[in-house]
């Protein structure tokens, strides 16, 4: 609770009983240091011109794999890694956010609430709807996950982001306008121009820059800038961005009330029969943290300023009631003091606000690549960590293309493999990984392909029961595409539906089953070649494991076969 009565009146109220001890009038009652009637704090506000306005922005980073599986840090498993449990903090967000209109949350990863999402009862689902209808719910970014930056390729990204971005249309109406990559390990123009610009998001925010470049901008106050990401685009793929100032993506210190990460932290306690009631301790620190942060931007002496303090770090809020209750007092009692302006807020907010200000931004033209925290730690070895999946992960992307392709070109239903597989789960356990994407053949793929952009999967920065546990839902969507695929090319070639086809995967162990067998005792066989391309490949080397072989050509260009050992 607020309080909003001090010790004053009780010295009073003694000395007027004591001058007037019987009366003919009925005694009131003695006023109540906390009034039950108002027990709530005052949270509701907005930003204020000729004010320093404090963005609190509520969110959980919450990785998709890292230290733990998927699943894992989904269910909260495993927890002797580390203590993460992302279906609570959805539970728990949700359900403080219906005690008070006013308070927010932003989200991101869109491969856990998906998952949240198809757990619950429709009454749930239609509260969750209230809360995004009304801004209380806001997602940022959108995407599967928060993709990487270095490894990716352009398309593998563009997959990620439309992929998280068609769940939030089709269940929310919802289009994602804030860009949030606060945690991968440096920045590339692609993303600002490609991924940014051009996807129609008003801002891109992120954390992580070069030291030097950070120590530069900070005493510059250009932390936050135009990037101007493509040179052949020009201003046409400029968006407005900021690099946070500390360089995380954390609350400022003394403000974290996380019960896991910072056991709970130091509450306010703002109870003046308590021994400890510290409200005076809180508000100057945090004003002193909002001037701190005002002075490094480039509205610093102006008379309208906006900041914003994340509330919220990695897997932050599985408690959310301990951070809002907190919260509740920061603001109420900061908005008491009067010398800045606080309130529940949203990068989307913000991102208004700053615009509001009308303020000129330097101009950023190139990327913030490599990332280094001092003159000896460069953040490069992960650009060749664990090559085996990062191959795995390019190979099957393009795959996915393809096959997309050859459904569409077959004309064949967009689900007809996904439900067989269910229907048998004991012949077909590739089920297990698909993590909930069944609606179309190719989403258990699309969600993989998706999932293994997160920037701690094909960087290569997970640990190593991770890394097979990415590669097995690559696999298990391969598994469902290979049916699609199969059936959409015997129905481009006018053979029996019947024809065995099979789709090799493993060349790079020198594995295909079709060929092998066949080859050991010089039975015939067929290869089909699919180029997904919109231009002519000639003269195309094709790897075919064979025991012994006879080549025929029988297209264009000429080829040589491979002999296994």
């Amino acid at each position: 609770m607020c309080r909003g009565q001090t010790w004053a009146t009780i010295p009073l109220l003694m000395a007027l009983l004591l001058v007037s001890p019987v009366s003919s009038a009925p005694l009131r009652p003695k006023p109540r240091l906390h009034d039950p009637v108002n027990p709530g704090c005052i949270t509701k506000g907005a930003p204020k011109e000729g004010a320093l306005n404090v963005h609190l922005i509520c969110h959980s980073h919450d990785d998709v794999g890292w230290l733990k599986t998927v699943d894992q840090y989904y269910y909260g498993a495993n927890n002797s890694i580390q203590h993460a449990g992302v279906q609570y903090i959805i539970d728990t967000v949700v359900e403080q956010c219906q005690l008070n209109p006013d308070r927010k949350f932003t989200y991101v990863e869109q491969a856990f609430f998906h998952r949240w999402w198809t757990e619950q009862t429709p009454s749930m689902q239609k509260v969750v709807r209230g809360l995004v209808k009304r801004g209380q719910l806001q997602f940022i970014n959108g995407g599967w996950s928060m993709h990487d930056e270095a490894c990716t390729h352009y398309v593998s990204m563009i997959e990620n982001t439309a992929f998280g971005h068609r769940f939030l249309k089709e269940e929310f109406d919802y289009v994602p306008t804030v860009g949030w990559q606060i945690d991968p390990f440096g920045h590339s123009a692609t993303q600002a121009s490609l991924l940014s610009a051009e996807v129609g998001f008003d801002a891109l925010y992120f954390a992580r820059i070069d030291w030097q470049e950070s120590e530069v901008r900070t005493r510059e106050r250009s932390m936050e800038m135009l990037w101007q990401g493509s040179e052949s685009l020009g201003p046409d793929a400029t968006v407005f961005t900021g690099a946070f100032l500390d360089g995380g993506y954390g609350p400022p210190p003394g403000f974290c009330f996380d019960q896991n990460q910072c056991n709970g932290g130091f509450p306010v306690m703002d109870d003046l029969c308590m021994e400890d009631e510290n409200v005076k301790m809180y508000v100057d620190k945090f004003v002193a943290a909002a001037q701190l942060y005002a002075n490094n931007t480039r509205s610093a002496g102006s008379a309208t300023q906006n900041v914003m303090f994340l509330m919220g770090s990695d897997f932050q809020y599985e408690n959310a009631d301990g951070w809002y209750k907190n919260l509740d007092k920061i603001i109420h009692h900061v908005n008491s003091d009067g010398r800045v302006n606080v309130f529940y807020s949203t990068p989307v907010e913000y991102t208004a606000a700053k615009f509001k200000e009308n303020i000129t931004w330097p101009v950023k033209t190139d990327d913030f690549m490599p990332l280094a925290n001092d003159a000896h730690s460069y953040w490069t070895g992960f650009f060749t960590s664990r090559p085996a999946l990062k191959r795995y992960e390019r190979l099957l992307a393009g795959y996915l293309q393809a096959a997309r392709q050859i459904q569409l070109l077959a004309d064949l239903p967009v689900n007809e493999f996904v439900t067989q597989a269910l229907a048998r789960k004991t012949e077909r356990p590739w089920f297990r990984f698909w993590g909930g994407m069944d609606r179309h053949d190719m989403d258990p793929l699309a969600a993989a392909v998706a999932l293994n952009q997160h920037h701690d999967a094909v960087s290569g920065t997970e640990m190593q029961h991770v890394a097979y546990d990415y590669a097995a839902r690559l696999a298990a969507g391969a598994a469902i595409a290979d049916q699609a695929v199969v059936k959409g090319l015997l129905s481009l070639l006018g053979a029996p539906p019947d024809t065995p086809l099979a789709v090799c995967h493993l060349l790079n162990e020198t594995v295909c089953d079709g060929s092998t067998k066949r080859s050991s005792d010089t039975s015939p066989f067929i290869v089909v070649v699919y180029n997904a391309l919109s231009s002519v490949r000639d003269n195309l080397p094709v790897r075919i494991p064979v025991t012994l072989y006879a080549l025929a050509d029988g297209g264009r260009g000429g080829g040589g076969g491979e002999r296994s050992k």
